[in-house]
C-alpha cells in the first residue's frame, strides 16, 4: 500500500507555494505589465500536474520502473548537460557566462535539477553493488579503490555544474549526498572522514580560483562576522574581521532578513508584504522563504518546516522499511537531498551561510525544481508499496 501520508504532505507544501506565487511576483508583474495572475497560473499549472504525477507514478511497479526512469535521467541529463555548452543561445541563453537552462516555448528546463535525482539512483544502485559484502572481504584499501571511480564520475559532475554552468551550489547538495549515501551504504569512518576532507579541499580549491566566489564569501562575511566572532575570544575575532568600508553589506540578504523582523509572530498578512515590492527581486524564487517570513510570521515558517520536516520522515521512514537495498539507498538519498535544499536555503536567505541559489524544495516558484523533485518523490512513493509501513 502506497504512503499517502507523504503524498498528502508534499501537496501541501505544493499548495504553499502556489500561495506564494500568488502574492509575491508583485514587482515583477507591475514591472513587466504581466497579467495579475500571471505566475499564479503558472505555477498552479505545473504544481496541479506535478501532484497528478506523483499520484500517477505511485501506481507503477518499482521493480519494473525505478530503474528505467533513474538511469534514464541519469544518462539523458548527464548527455544534455555536456553537450548544453556547444548549443545555440536560441535554445540555451547565455546568462552571466553560464549556460543553465533550456529554453522551450512554454517552460524553461535546469537539467541539473533532474540529473540530480539519476545520480542518487545510480549511487543507490552501484552502492549495492560494491558496498553488500561481507565485512571481512571489505578492507580498507579495497574501500579506497572502490571510491575512485565515484571520484572520478563527481570529478565530470563539479566540472559541468561548477565550472561550465558556474553553479557550486548544486555541486555542495550532490557532494553531501554522495557522503552520505556512502555512510548509509556501510562505507567505514575512515572512508566517510576521508570523504568529508577531500570535499572541503575540492570545496576550498573551487572557490579560491573562481574571483567572483570569493567576493561572495567576503560579502557574506561581511554581514555574518558580528554574529559569529562574537562567539570566538577577542585576539581571534580581530584578526578574522574584514574591513566593512571596502565593502558593501549584502543588500539582499539585509532585505531577507528585513522581511523576517517586519513578519513577527503572526505576519502582516497575505499580499501585504513590503519588501516583494522592488525592495527583494527573487522573493518568489530564492528568498521565497523570506516572503513567507513578512506576510505569514514566525507562524508561516513553522508550518512550512514543520510539513518539510514530517516529507523528509516519511522518506526515511520509507527507506528504513525497505528490504530492498537500492530501494533504501535511493529513499534514503532522496531525503539527504531534500534536507540539505532546505538548510541551505533557508540558511542562506538569513545570512548564515553565502547565498547559493537552490531553491526551497516545492515551494519556490520554478517548474524544474517541482517537477524534478515530484518525479523523485512519486519514485519513492512507488518504492513505499513495497515496504511495510
Amino acid at each position: 500500500m502506497i504512503d499517502r501520508y507523504l503524498f498528502y504532505f508534499v501537496s501541501t507544501l505544493i499548495l504553499f507555494g502556489i500561495i506564494a506565487s500568488y502574492s509575491l511576483p508583485a514587482y515583477f508583474v507591475y514591472v513587466k505589465d504581466l497579467n495579475q495572475f500571471h505566475f499564479f497560473i503558472r505555477e498552479l499549472t505545473i504544481g496541479l500536474f506535478s501532484i497528478v504525477l506523483i499520484w500517477g507514478m505511485s501506481h507503477l511497479d518499482p521493480d519494473v520502473w525505478l530503474g528505467r526512469i533513474g538511469f534514464f535521467l541519469f544518462i539523458t541529463f548527464l548527455i544534455i548537460m555536456v553537450f548544453m555548452p556547444f548549443m545555440p543561445d536560441s535554445l540555451v541563453p547565455n546568462v552571466n557566462g553560464a549556460k543553465r537552462w533550456i529554453k522551450f516555448p512554454v517552460i524553461s528546463i535546469s537539467p541539473v535539477e533532474f540529473f540530480k535525482i539519476g545520480f542518487i539512483y545510480f549511487l543507490a544502485w552501484s552502492f549495492t553493488r560494491k558496498f553488500y559484502l561481507p565485512k571481512e572481504k571489505f578492507h580498507f584499501l579495497k574501500e579506497i579503490k572502490t571510491f575512485i571511480p565515484y571520484l572520478v564520475v563527481f570529478g565530470v559532475v563539479v566540472v559541468l555544474v561548477a565550472f561550465m554552468q558556474n553553479d557550486f551550489g548544486q555541486v555542495a547538495v550532490l557532494g553531501v549526498t554522495l557522503i552520505l549515501m556512502a555512510f548509509f551504504a556501510g562505507a567505514s569512518f575512515k572512508i566517510f572522514a576521508g570523504l568529508v576532507s577531500f570535499s572541503f579541499i575540492g570545496a576550498a580549491i573551487i572557490i579560491l580560483i573562481s574571483p567572483h566566489r570569493i567576493l561572495r564569501i567576503k560579502h557574506w562575511w561581511l554581514s555574518a562576522q558580528d554574529t559569529i566572532l562574537s562567539l570566538f575570544p577577542a585576539g581571534v575575532s580581530s584578526k578574522l574581521r574584514i574591513d566593512g568600508e571596502l565593502l558593501e553589506p549584502t543588500y539582499q540578504v539585509s532585505q531577507s532578513l528585513h522581511g523576517f523582523y517586519q513578519g513577527g509572530i503572526k505576519g502582516v498578512g497575505i499580499g501585504e508584504g513590503i519588501i516583494k515590492l522592488g525592495y527583494l527581486g527573487d522573493v518568489h524564487t530564492d528568498f521565497v522563504l523570506a516572503g513567507i517570513a513578512e506576510e505569514g510570521g514566525f507562524i508561516g515558517v513553522l508550518l512550512v518546516s514543520l510539513v518539510f520536516l514530517l516529507v523528509v520522515y516519511r522518506t526515511f521512514k520509507i527507506a528504513n522499511r525497505s528490504q530492498n537495498h537500492i530501494y533504501y539507498l535511493f529513499a534514503a538519498g532522496i531525503a539527504i537531498m531534500l534536507s540539505v535544499q532546505f538548510l541551505i536555503n533557508a540558511l542562506g536567505v538569513v545570512g548564515l551561510i553565502p547565498l547559493k541559489g537552490i531553491a526551497l524544495p516545492f515551494i519556490s516558484y520554478g517548474g524544474s525544481s517541482l517537477l524534478s523533485l515530484s518525479i523523485a518523490i512519486g519514485m519513492v512513493v512507488m518504492i513505499s508499496k513495497r515496504s511495510s509501513l
